[in-house]
């Protein structure tokens, strides 16, 4: 059935380490071969075995309108035939910010970058410049990209590959970076009182993908928001995978909380290498050439990059109903996949918001990274190969959020939910 993607994969770890450019790819949370994908359409991608499948990650989430949308294909055609990068300023990254700024709020000003990386280590440093303080808070089980300061206790393929310490980050750096459990006011107000005077910037996953889908808890976010305005924080919302996927607005949106700093990704390139970061104009200005924050990237505002992004967010801009769309397509699957799993007898719960879904193999709350680790992720890896085996592609790995694109319909929805009944019954006799 794989027989293609295993000949390339064995091939692949001659030239590439461990034979993906990834970590999470390689398959080693959940066991097997990894498939090497030829295409994709809409709600489906295709492997190089010719075997179709219900895709349930869209590119991690920037495919939200679902895989070779039309429109954005067309914007990239036409752009390419002027040149693939110019180095110099575009009237389209103009564009691009004044979209973003007329979608997104309490954005003032906008750098376009070309990661969530990217995004995210530029706001880190923008908020210790702007502050004059070094130490930082980030929160066990969130991922704000690979750059040193955030890889310690962070989700998704170091809590996948059960990575505990990175080699190459200096001591120096791993001391300015405090850490406690997503949702725990208390223990923010602690290393707030332990740090006084100490603490740049708090930078958050708003709603947690990294570690399965997990929702901020009431007043958490707000009370976050309350700590940093009382001892002069930088609030940073990590919106690489909420942003303009939960709303036209993200997560600042969605839960009324406005951030002083906000990185993107995903969704901004629809489907092509960027990111951005913005916030308040008293605190981008501190960005060079206006201050002496400097950043910088050749391809930054990338042609290309920006026309796929600029039409996507057009459309999620121009069809606002795509989110109500979503949000029905996704609350369906929940119900369906609710009915299965409490027919099932196994203890399970299941973590929503929008189109961002993850089922966790317990049966307690999951609301931080302890209680997604304690769950039952031996069964998530039979559950995972059962459904791929039947033509459903889920996440390969417990600590990752599905995304749901608006080009599933209710046929492939209901298709998931009878494989999933079909799987259960298979791994649970």
């Amino acid at each position: 059935m794989y027989e293609k993607s295993k000949q390339l994969f064995t091939r692949a770890q001659e030239s590439i380490p461990g034979g993906v450019n990834s970590p999470v790819r390689a398959f080693k949370s959940v066991g097997g071969t990894p498939l090497f994908i030829e295409k994709a359409k809409g709600a489906y991608l295709y492997d190089v075995d010719g075997n179709k499948y219900v895709d349930y990650i869209a590119s991690w989430g920037p495919m939200i309108l679902g895989h070779a949308y039309e429109p954005v294909v067309k914007a990239i055609q036409e752009k390419a035939l002027y040149s693939t990068s110019y180095g110099a300023p575009t009237e389209l990254e103009i564009q691009m910010a004044e979209l973003i700024r007329s979608m997104a709020p309490n954005v003032d000003l906008i750098r376009m970058v070309s990661s969530g990386t990217e995004a995210c280590m530029s706001a880190l440093r923008l908020a210790r410049g702007y502050t004059g303080k070094n130490k930082f808070i980030k929160f066990e089980g969130c991922y704000h990209g690979h750059a040193d300061a955030f890889l310690v206790k962070a989700g998704s393929g170091l809590a996948t590959l059960n990575i505990q310490t990175v080699p190459g980050i200096t001591a120096g750096v791993a001391n300015d970076t405090l850490t406690c459990a997503y949702n725990n006011l208390a223990a923010v107000q602690q290393l707030v009182k332990e740090n006084k005077n100490e603490i740049a910037a708090i930078i958050v996953e708003p709603v947690a993908g990294n570690m399965g889908c997990i929702l901020p808890q009431p007043g958490y976010m707000e009370g976050l928001r309350n700590i940093c305005d009382a001892e002069n924080i930088v609030l940073i919302f990590d919106e690489v995978m909420t942003g303009f996927r939960l709303s036209p607005g993200g997560a600042q949106e969605c839960l009324h909380i406005n951030a002083d700093l906000v990185t993107y990704g995903k969704v901004i390139g629809g489907g092509m290498p960027v990111g951005a970061f913005g916030g308040k104009k008293g605190i981008m200005e501190h960005i060079a050439p206006l201050g002496n924050v400097y950043q910088a990237g050749t391809l930054s505002g990338n042609p290309i990059a920006m026309i796929a992004g600029y039409t996507m967010l057009t459309e999620l801009k121009n069809n606002p109903s795509i989110y109500k769309e979503l949000e029905e397509k996704t609350h369906y699957l929940q119900e369906g996949l609710d009915n299965v799993f409490k027919a099932s007898g196994t203890p399970y719960t299941i973590n929503r918001l929008g189109s961002m879904i993850s089922v966790h193999f317990s049966g307690q709350a999951v609301t931080d990274f302890a209680t997604a680790a304690s769950a039952n992720n031996e069964l998530f890896k039979k559950y995972f190969h059962a459904m791929l085996q039947r033509g459903v592609y889920l996440p390969p790995s417990a600590f990752e959020s599905w995304f749901l694109n608006n080009a599933l319909t209710k046929d492939d929805l209901d298709f998931t939910i009878r494989a999933t009944e079909e799987s259960l019954k298979e791994i649970l006799q």
